[in-house]
């Protein structure tokens, strides 16, 4: 038996952002990277023989890449940083040090850290969410591979359930 999978990497699914990452008691300095994402499905043909359209597939991870681009990246999950918003300012406490942002310039993240690995799981989720409404029942199989610099990324992957 046959089994098919469409992956989508193109240059334009990157996006450039600040974050730093919580472990073990400590907190990185604050830092960015050119992230590229990349996805992958896998699952059944429909009647057009596609798993998914490019088109579609493409304009998607497009719009969640667009919504980082440019941005702070702030995980709402992690319990070492304190969030707080005032006067169109978010203030981010981990111990001693304190950071402002300009809410505008934000983007919160439902994850408890910024590594590639959750940047990763955040956007399989939102891919997931959007091609289930989209009629994605035939799917398998979802991956999500986001890249923080050449040779180094972080990949999650996820069975689809029936």
């Amino acid at each position: 038996m046959a089994e098919y999978k469409i992956v989508v990497e193109k240059d334009y699914l990157v996006f450039a952002c600040g974050h730093f990452i919580t472990y073990e008691g400590s907190c990185e300095t604050l830092h960015g990277h050119n992230y590229r994402a990349r996805v992958e499905l896998e699952g059944d043909l429909d009647e057009n023989y596609y798993v998914w359209d490019f088109v579609s597939l493409k304009r998607l991870m497009r719009r969640l890449v667009d919504e980082m681009d440019h941005r702070m990246l702030l995980p709402l999950q992690n319990p070492a940083l304190t969030l707080r918003e005032e006067d169109g300012h978010v203030h981010v406490l981990y111990k001693d040090r304190r950071y402002v942002f300009p809410k505008q310039d934000v983007a919160f993240l439902p994850i408890p850290n910024t590594t590639a690995e959750m940047l990763a799981r955040y956007l399989l989720g939102r891919v997931r969410d959007e091609l289930r409404k989209l009629g994605g029942g035939r799917l398998k199989a979802l991956a999500v591979e986001v890249e923080e610099s050449f040779g180094q990324s972080g990949w999650c992957r996820e069975r689809m359930s029936d």
